[in-house]
């Protein structure tokens, strides 16, 4: 909105024109959502606390997880209203990469609110039924990969991490459902994740500023030429997003680090996750995002290794799933498990910005 308020109605005549650029706004978005997060965060962990909305723990979970019950959750409402905030605050709403990014976003926090609202008020951990769940997220992954396709220049080719060559004019019939399995199960992935104190929004802040560079590289046609990547108007605008993510994420960790005054909740995971998923397709890093995001991939993996061989052999591969359950019952401090993880993610987001030079031909 600011850029339409003060470049476009004023022009470069004055120092408002530093709105035009796109680094100035996504700087700022992210100090507007840290600030305001980091404001407003102790209201609403009192609010949730005054209405009892507290995080209800599995009793088959690791002993010392039995404490945090009644921890206030639904946390992500605050990242949602400091991300979305900042975003149109910021961003340029006159291109459809912005509004995709936005609503999807919020498609998934309402799903994740609903989730979280049924859990706290049955006073179990179930919430909503897991077919309506994955139905409602594919069926909004579709559309809105739908309307990038024919709205945006995004286009159908695949980008093989760490190779020269592209898989060009992918067949739509297979891109769209492989672009909402991305948007899906990174979403699922994060939400996956979410079981330790600042577990998850580590890996989402290192991915996050992974896509955020690679946002801003794919927005400009001097760097996407240069770096021999797909050049897509508008995309930069995607960095605002991922500024006004990463701000927003680095003040919930405030209080989300170990002990935790506040819990994401599905409301936070889910959304954050499909933010990131949407932002790789966007930007058209789709399987890039498996090592970035490498934790998440490693918990949803740990999840479906577990649930097959017990379905299969009646046996299980981990003392518990997802992974850092198992790692806790290995004898893991919690703050420990929570450190190394984010420093796994961390090289992997060195190694993800490493790609956008480091390639061969085959």
């Amino acid at each position: 909105m600011f850029y339409h308020l003060f470049y476009q109605a004023i022009g470069d005549a004055t120092f408002l024109r530093v709105f035009r650029y796109i680094t100035f706004r996504a700087a700022m978005a992210a100090l507007f959502s840290l600030f305001f997060t980091l404001i407003v965060a102790p209201y609403i962990i009192r609010k949730l606390r005054e209405h009892q909305f507290g995080q209800m723990v599995r009793d088959d979970g690791p002993q010392s997880h039995l404490k945090k019950q009644g921890t206030p959750t639904m946390g992500g409402v605050l990242i949602l209203i400091s991300l979305l905030g900042s975003t149109l605050l910021w961003a340029r709403l006159d291109t459809m990469m912005t509004w995709v990014v936005v609503l999807l976003t919020a498609g998934f926090g309402i799903v994740g609110f609903l989730d979280d609202f049924l859990k706290i008020s049955k006073r179990n951990t179930r919430g909503l039924r897991g077919s309506i769940k994955i139905v409602t997220q594919f069926a909004m992954a579709f559309f809105f990969v739908i309307v990038l396709l024919v709205t945006t220049g995004v286009n159908t080719d695949l980008s093989i991490p760490f190779v020269w060559n592209v898989l060009s004019n992918t067949p739509a019939w297979f891109f769209i459902p492989f672009a909402a399995i991305v948007i899906v199960g990174s979403a699922n992935a994060v939400n996956l994740t979410d079981g330790a104190d600042g577990l998850a929004i580590g890996p989402v802040m290192t991915t996050t500023i992974v896509y955020g560079i690679l946002a801003y590289v794919a927005g400009n046609s001097v760097f996407a030429g240069y770096l021999h990547i797909p050049h897509i108007k508008y995309a930069g605008e995607l960095s605002v997003f991922c500024g006004a993510l990463l701000g927003s994420s680095l003040a919930f960790l405030w209080y989300n680090a170990h002990p935790a005054e506040i819990f994401m909740g599905d409301v936070g995971s889910l959304s954050l996750g499909a933010a990131l998923g949407t932002v790789a397709v966007a930007t058209k890093n789709e399987l890039l995002l498996v090592l970035v995001g490498g934790v998440f991939v490693l918990e949803a993996v740990s999840v479906i290794l577990q649930v097959a061989s017990f379905k299969l052999t009646g046996k299980r591969i981990f003392r518990m799933a997802p992974y850092h359950h198992s790692l806790e019952l290995r004898g893991w401090p919690e703050e420990k498990m929570v450190v190394r993880l984010w420093i796994i993610s961390i090289i992997l987001a060195l190694l993800g910005l490493a790609a956008l030079k480091l390639r061969f031909n085959f």
